[in-house]
């Protein structure tokens, strides 16, 4: 069984002609909007005011897909669900607790539907998004409580460790890695599995060489001056900053998906390898001229329509565990 999850995916088709549009679009007014914007604390306000506004427009989803608001601590989120995804299985209650991206300041559970009604619908099970607290306001270490707090409601309400999945992406993906390795630390049961959509892993000072030109969605200097704020006043070598520096030994089944232009490829697949050497089994999957976070773009493109198969596929193989206990002893 660990053979079907321990692999490296390199899916081979026709890069769709809704890809290319995409990208050509995005470059051409994402890309440099970002790295017009995101030079001064003030572009962060407005950027959050423009979503806010942006996330009020009515969204479609299926006649099928229910969303219910959920008040979790000291911030709320929203249980989505397809008709035949039930809290109830042959194993007792399963959820999947979601981390909407968003570089830590903007986004919401809401801007990220068309992600957590496919993803409950190919784990089978409904989707806990979180609306965890962010910055500027907040900081990382909030946003990390947020998740610890919505990880153990789960428990306090009934869900067996292992029968939770932890998800996100981009920051989101970030805040996967890094609530695993702090309930590791804590000796706290851990879930069976994580999955990590362009997760951002390094948030050092470190240059981003890879694919800085090839990125059609994300500037890596407005990447590198996000990472810089966040982490003032950390070490951002602290694995808990910068999971790309994690030891990984004792973590459940990793999914991490990436597209092959990123420029935070190098990272997701640096998170990978030390996984893999600490002996934990990961799916690695690098989709060829995708953009940052893909899976979000479901509504437009095949590709990403495609991506729920293989993250349904993964969590099909991943083992049924009898306990993972995040307490058991880290491997050299």
């Amino acid at each position: 069984m660990r053979s079907d999850i321990d692999v490296d995916v390199s899916p081979d088709y026709p890069v769709s002609w809704q890809a290319a549009a995409m990208n050509t679009l995005m470059r051409g007014t994402m890309k440099p909007m970002s790295s017009l914007l995101l030079r001064h604390p003030a572009a962060l306000t407005v950027a959050c005011r423009a979503v806010e506004l942006a996330q009020r427009l009515p969204g479609r989803l299926p006649d099928d897909v229910t969303v219910t608001e959920e008040g979790i601590g000291a911030c709320g989120g929203e249980w989505v669900r397809m008709a035949d995804a039930h809290d109830e299985g042959p194993a007792g209650k399963k959820a999947v607790l979601y981390f909407h991206g968003g570089a830590y300041f903007i986004c919401s559970p809401a801007t990220h539907r068309s992600i957590t009604w496919r993803l409950s619908a190919a784990a089978g099970r409904p989707v806990l998004a979180l609306d965890y607290r962010k910055g500027p306001v907040h900081t990382l270490a909030e946003s990390l409580e947020d998740a610890h707090a919505a990880y153990r409601c789960l428990l306090d309400r009934g869900f067996a460790a292992g029968d939770i999945v932890l998800a996100g992406d981009s920051a989101g993906g970030h805040l996967t890695l890094a609530t695993l390795l702090s309930l590791r630390d804590q000796g706290m049961p851990l879930p069976a599995a994580g999955i990590c959509l362009s997760p951002w892993a390094d948030l050092t000072d470190t240059p981003r060489r890879f694919n800085r030109w090839m990125d059609p969605v994300l500037p890596a200097g407005r990447v590198e001056w996000l990472a810089r704020r966040w982490t003032d006043g950390l070490d951002p070598r602290d694995p808990l900053v910068s999971p790309a520096y994690g030891d990984y030994s004792g973590l459940p089944p990793l999914m991490i998906v990436t597209g092959s232009t990123e420029v935070l490829r190098d990272e997701a697949r640096r998170v990978a390898l030390r996984a893999r050497r600490a002996g934990v089994p990961v799916t690695y999957e690098e989709w060829r001229r995708m953009p940052h976070v893909f899976a979000l773009l479901a509504d437009v493109l095949p590709e990403a329509r495609l991506v729920f198969g293989h993250i349904a596929r993964f969590l099909g193989a991943v083992p049924v565990p009898a306990a993972i206990d995040g307490s058991r002893d880290r491997r050299g």
